[in-house]
C-alpha cells in the first residue's frame, strides 16, 4: 500500500507540471525496449527529435524517476552518422538540475555536437542499465519454488517533452507470468510485453505498469571486489582480483538437499548460482582460483587467439541470501597492454569485472606502477573517485605509486578500456638488479673476511687462562658425577640381589654379588681421591666444591648403611627368620637409606644447574 499510494502521489505532482513543460522540441516517435531477462534492467529507448521551435537547440533533457534515478548504473546516448546503420557517435551525458522541473525527477542533459536547426529531426538512442530494480515476490522460497520477481514502469516514455507516437516492448527471460497491468493496446505474445502505441501523449505523462514474472537468473551482486593489476617492466601483469560475491535473489528458506540438487535438476534450485564464467583477455596465463580454504580445482579453463575463458564453480551452489567469498589471479604479457608514445608510456586495460551479469556495488582498481614512475595521470570513461596510494614491495625503497580507482553499482557495460599515462627512466631498470649484485656481493666480502680474521682471544690474558681453569674445573666435576652414577648403578645391583634372594631364598647368590659390588665401590672410590684432590686446590671450583664434597660424603655413608642392611637381611635368611621379622630389622636402615637418597639427588640436580 505504501507503494502504490507513493505511485499515486508522484503521478500528482507529475499533472501539476504538465503544462509548464518546456515546448522547443518534440519527440515525433519513441520505440523503447525493456530487456528483464536477467537481473540487471536495460531500457533502450529510440527518440526521433524535432526542433519546433524557432532557435537552434543544442541539448535534450531526459528525465527518470528519482526512485529509478537511484539505481541507475549507466546512461549512454548516441546517434548514427549518415543514413543507415552508420558510425555511432557518442553524445556526452550530464547531470543537470533545470529550474521550473519536477523535484521527483532527475534531469540529464545531452550535449549535440551541431545544434539541431529550426525543423530539423534527429534519432538518438538512449539507453538506461539499472540495478538492484527487480524485487523478489515472494521474498523467500523454498529450494525446489522458481523465483518470482516484480518489476514496475510507466507505459509511456516519461519526458519534458510532447510525445507524438511511442509504443513499449517488454522482454522477459521466459517461464510463468503471474501478472501484468492490463492496458487496451497491451497484451502478451511469447516471452514478450507489448504496450502501445500510444499517440499525441502530453509533457511529463506517465502510466504506471506492474509486472509479476518468472525469473530464474541468479541475482549475483559482489558488495565489493578489488583488482589489483601490478605492472612490471621485466615482461608481465600480474591482476589479482578479490571477490566477495551474494546472491541477492529471493532468500532460501528451509533445508537444503544435496539428493534433490544433484539428482533432480528441474527442482533442485533453478534460480541458485552453479558457476561463473570469467572472460579473460587473450594470452592470459598462471591463472588460479582458490578461496580462503585453499585452491578450488572445480574450474575448466578454454583458450585461443581470441579469448582466454575461466569456468568457475563454487565450493558450494549459491542460493538467495548466501554469500561467498574468492581469489582470482593470473598474468597477461607486457607487450600487449603497455604502449610508449612520446616518450611517455601508458597501460591500456580494462576496467570492470571480467565475469557475465555481475553487479558490483563497490569496485576498487588499483593499478601498482614500477617504482621509480612520475607525472602518473588516468583516463575513464566514466566518473570515479581516484586517490594515490604508495606499496611496497620486495627491494622497494621509495616505494610503488599506486592509483586506486573506486566506482559504486558497476555493470558490465562498463568493462571497458581506461588508461594509465606515467613517465618512467630506464636507467630505473638497473636499480633492482645492482641492488641484487651489491648485496650478495657485500656477502662474499663478509664472509673472506671473517674467514681470514683470527677472533680467537689471546691465550696469554687473564680472561683466557680463567676460561681454560674454569673448563677443566667443569669436566673433573663431570668425572666426579660420572663415578657417583656408577656407585648408584651398584647400588641398585645390591638392592636387586636383596629382592632376588626374597624370590628365590638363594644366600650364597646374594653373597657373591656383595663382594662384586664392594670390590667395585672401593675402586669408584680410588678413582674419586685424585679429582676431589683437584677441585679441592683450585681456587675456580670454591663455589661448588662444598657441594661435591658433601655429595661425596652422603654417598659414601649410604654406602655404609646399604652393606649393614644387605648383611643383616643376608643373616636373617640364614636363620630363617619370618617375613615380619625381617622387615622390622631393616626398617632403620631402609629409612635412613631413602633420606640419603633423596639428598644425593638433590644435590646432582643442584651441581647440574651450577
Amino acid at each position: 500500500m505504501r507503494k502504490v499510494f507513493g505511485c499515486a502521489l508522484f503521478l500528482l505532482h507529475l499533472a501539476t507540471w504538465m503544462t509548464t513543460a518546456r515546448s522547443d522540441l518534440v519527440i515525433s516517435k519513441v520505440d523503447r525496449r525493456i530487456d528483464l531477462t536477467s537481473h540487471i534492467v536495460r531500457v533502450l529507448s529510440t527518440l526521433k527529435v524535432e526542433n519546433a521551435g524557432r532557435v537552434v537547440v543544442s541539448e535534450i533533457l531526459l528525465a527518470i524517476p528519482n526512485m529509478q534515478a537511484k539505481n541507475l548504473a549507466n546512461l549512454k546516448a548516441f546517434y548514427n552518422e549518415g543514413k543507415g546503420k552508420g558510425s555511432a557517435i557518442n553524445l556526452p551525458v550530464t547531470e543537470v538540475h533545470p529550474e521550473g522541473m519536477p523535484p521527483e525527477l532527475s534531469f540529464y542533459s545531452l550535449s549535440l555536437h551541431e545544434g539541431l536547426e529550426k525543423g530539423k529531426s534527429l534519432t538518438v538512442n538512449v539507453l538506461t542499465i539499472f540495478t538492484h530494480s527487480l524485487q523478489p515476490f515472494p521474498e523467500e522460497i523454498s529450494q525446489s519454488d522458481v523465483q518470482l520477481v516484480v518489476y514496475q514502469d510507466s507505459a509511456y516514455y516519461l519526458s519534458p517533452y510532447e510525445v507524438k507516437s511511442q509504443s513499449l516492448n517488454v522482454l522477459l527471460p521466459g517461464g510463468r507470468v503471474e501478472s501484468y497491468t492490463k492496458h487496451p493496446s497491451g497484451k502478451l505474445v511469447d516471452s514478450e510485453i507489448k504496450y502501445g502505441p500510444y499517440e499525441k501523449l502530453p509533457p511529463f505523462s506517465y502510466s504506471p505498469i506492474v509486472l509479476h514474472f518468472e525469473n530464474n537468473n541468479p541475482f549475483v551482486v559482489a558488495h565489493e571486489l578489488v583488482r589489483e593489476i601490478e605492472v612490471s617492466h621485466w615482461g608481465s601483469i600480474q591482476v589479482t582480483e578479490h571477490y566477495n560475491l551474494a546472491h541477492k535473489g529471493a532468500t532460501n528458506k528451509g533445508g537444503f538437499s544435496r539428493l534433490d540438487y544433484q539428482s533432480r535438476s528441474y527442482m533442485g534450485g533453478r534460480s541458485s548460482l552453479r558457476q561463473l564464467i570469467a572472460r579473460l583477455p587473450p594470452r592470459a596465463h598462471s591463472i588460479y582460483y582458490r578461496d580462503d580454504i585453499g585452491n578450488i580445482s572445480t574450474s575448466h579453463l578454454w583458450g585461443d587467439s581470441r579469448k582466454t575463458q575461466l569456468e568457475i564453480e563454487p565450493r558450494f551452489p549459491i542460493f538467495g541470501g548466501w554469500r561467498t567469498s574468492f581469489t582470482i589471479g593470473y598474468g597477461l604479457p607486457l607487450q600487449d597492454f603497455l604502449f610508449v608514445s612520446e616518450g611517455n608510456r601508458f597501460l591500456n586495460i580494462t576496467f570492470g569485472c571480467p565475469m557475465d551479469e555481475v553487479v558490483i556495488d563497490d569496485l576498487i582498481v588499483k593499478v601498482v606502477l614500477p617504482e621509480g614512475s612520475k607525472e602518473v595521470s588516468v583516463s575513464v570513461p566514466f566518473h570515479t573517485k581516484q586517490r594515490h596510494e604508495t606499496k611496497y614491495s620486495h627491494l622497494d625503497i621509495i616505494g610503488r605509486p599506486v592509483v586506486a580507482l573506486e566506482k559504486n553499482n558497476v555493470v558490465p557495460e562498463h568493462n571497458t578500456y581506461f588508461q594509465v599515462h606515467y613517465k618512467f627512466n630506464n636507467l630505473s631498470l638497473l636499480w633492482e638488479p645492482l641492488m641484487l649484485i651489491s648485496g650478495f656481493l657485500l656477502l662474499f666480502v663478509a664472509c673472506i673476511a671473517y674467514m681470514h680474521a683470527d677472533m680467537s682471544i689471546s691465550k696469554s690474558s687473564a680472561s683466557y687462562i680463567a676460561k681454560l681453569q674454569w673448563d677443566e674445573v667443569q669436566a673433573t666435576v663431570q668425572q666426579v658425577q660420572n663415578v657417583i652414577k656408577r656407585c648408584l648403578s651398584a647400588h641398585e645391583k645390591l638392592e636387586t640381589s636383596l629382592q632376588d634372594l626374597s624370590r628365590t631364598g638363594d644366600v650364597q647368590s646374594c653373597k657373591a654379588t656383595r663382594k662384586i659390588a664392594d670390590g667395585l665401590l672401593k675402586e669408584l672410590s680410588k678413582e674419586l681421591k685424585p679429582l676431589m684432590g683437584f677441585l679441592q686446590s683450585s681456587p675456580q671450583a670454591a663455589q661448588i666444591w662444598p657441594k661435591v664434597e658433601e655429595l661425596v660424603a652422603k654417598e659414601k655413608e649410604m654406602q655404609e648403611k646399604l652393606m649393614q642392611k644387605h648383611v643383616a637381611v643376608v643373616d636373617c635368611f640364614e636363620k630363617k627368620y619370618s617375613g615380619r621379622e625381617i622387615e622390622n630389622r631393616v626398617a632403620p636402615y631402609q629409612q635412613k637409606l631413602s633420606a640419603l637418597k633423596q639428598e644425593v639427588d638433590d644435590l646432582l640436580d643442584y651441581i647440574d644447574e651450577i
